[in-house]
């Protein structure tokens, strides 16, 4: 009776897992199944879930008529930005957090976190307003260089992972005649890889993905990134071809999921160690 019991158990997990999967993917499976479809398809009621003709050449046609290489470059150029400016900052100002001792930590490290409840729409206006003052709208330097003064939680996860570190490793480094800098750099950094990986996985992805900056700060067609780029061309060129608009919303998942599989294991290992649930 027992043994019933369990495998009925078993049975209904995974009953409430496929469904939850299935709810989860049908966006993303509805999104490719319109990348396939023409656009008179697209608004034919009641509506084809497997396109009965599919139009691959969809694909080709953004990637020719879309200046996509341009937008590619100038969005490698903010994740690149962001990337390593969160890396170097972030892991900076989290390092005496996590390993030394100073009057004021605690206050410190609370403020930072305290800055995360903010949300990014209440300081967009006055950020705008110093970045405009500054002369640095219609240019990268909104998106990029405040991520050279360290992001809170990138910053949180890194002082999370250097507090999972022993100190002993310190005070051997501090015996063999080491400063500050080279313990960060020589001992910290090098058990560091997966916290570095996974924090600059993230902010890759999240820059791939962002559309709500670069519309706010960039205004030349050259400067803009994938997401607003393509998006504004087949919006205003060829009047809302939403089946192009997904075809290209297909390609832009590419790139995240394939950085996603080959970092799949430092991800894990680096919020793991991080003392994230």
């Amino acid at each position: 009776m027992e043994i019933k019991q369990s495998r009925n158990k078993i049975i209904l997990k995974y009953i409430v897992l496929i469904t939850v999967a299935l709810v989860v993917l049908f966006p993303v499976f509805w999104i490719v199944s319109n990348s396939l479809k023409t656009i008179t398809g697209i608004s034919q009621y009641p509506p084809e879930l497997f396109p009965s003709n599919p139009q691959f050449s969809n694909y080709s046609e953004v990637i020719t008529k879309g200046n996509i290489l341009m937008y590619l470059k100038n969005t490698l150029i903010l994740i690149l930005g962001n990337t390593i400016g969160t890396l170097i900052s972030s892991s900076i100002v989290a390092y005496p957090l996590a390993r030394m001792e100073f009057k004021g930590k605690n206050i410190i490290f609370g403020l930072i976190l305290a800055t995360m409840m903010v949300p990014a729409i209440a300081t967009i206006i006055p950020q705008f307003i110093l970045f405009r003052s500054f002369g640095w709208i219609d240019t990268y330097l909104p998106m990029i260089v405040p991520a050279f003064f360290a992001y809170p939680y990138n910053v949180f996860l890194f002082r999370q992972f250097f507090k999972g570190i022993p100190l002993e490793l310190d005070e051997a480094a501090v015996i063999d005649g080491c400063n500050k800098f080279q313990i960060f750099t020589k001992i910290l950094i090098p058990l560091a890889k997966p916290a570095f990986i996974t924090i600059g996985v993230l902010s890759s992805v999240f820059w791939w993905n962002e559309m709500f900056q670069p519309l706010i700060y960039i205004n030349s067609e050259s400067l803009k990134p994938l997401t607003i780029g393509i998006m504004s061309t087949f919006k205003v060129q060829f009047i809302n071809q939403w089946h192009l608009q997904m075809a290209f919303a297909v390609l832009m998942m590419i790139a995240p999921l394939l950085l996603l599989s080959v970092a799949q294991r430092y991800l894990v290992e680096g919020v793991k160690t991080s003392g994230l649930k």
